[in-house]
């Protein structure tokens, strides 16, 4: 998806590990919300209170989901979910890779 419309959108930026992971908060009119952001190159590690779809639009990343060791490559196009109270490690590389999160129900 390029374009979302009719959402509301926080201008106050998320701000995560000094600036190298960023994102805002898109509000949609049925009550759910999804964040849009950018992660710079490094190693990051978020935890999860609700289920999350990470939509990789532009650049790439390895994800390790906790609990297991395996190293997930993902690519533009490509998307990966978190459940519920969990967490993963992202790593960029080089360049930006942009994404997409959106809260699932739970």
């Amino acid at each position: 998806m390029t374009s979302f419309p009719n959402v509301t959108v926080d201008s106050k930026a998320n701000v995560y590990f000094d600036g190298r992971v960023i994102s805002h908060t898109i509000h949609f009119s049925d009550g759910t919300k999804k964040t849009l952001g950018l992660i710079y190159p490094g190693k990051f590690h978020f935890g999860t209170a609700a289920p999350e779809r990470m939509e990789i639009i532009a650049g790439s990343c390895e994800v390790v989901m906790d609990g297991t060791s395996d190293v997930l490559p993902i690519v533009a196009g490509a998307a990966f979910d978190v459940p519920g109270n969990n967490g993963f490690t992202i790593k960029v590389d080089d360049g930006i890779c942009e994404y997409i999160c959106s809260f699932l129900p739970t």
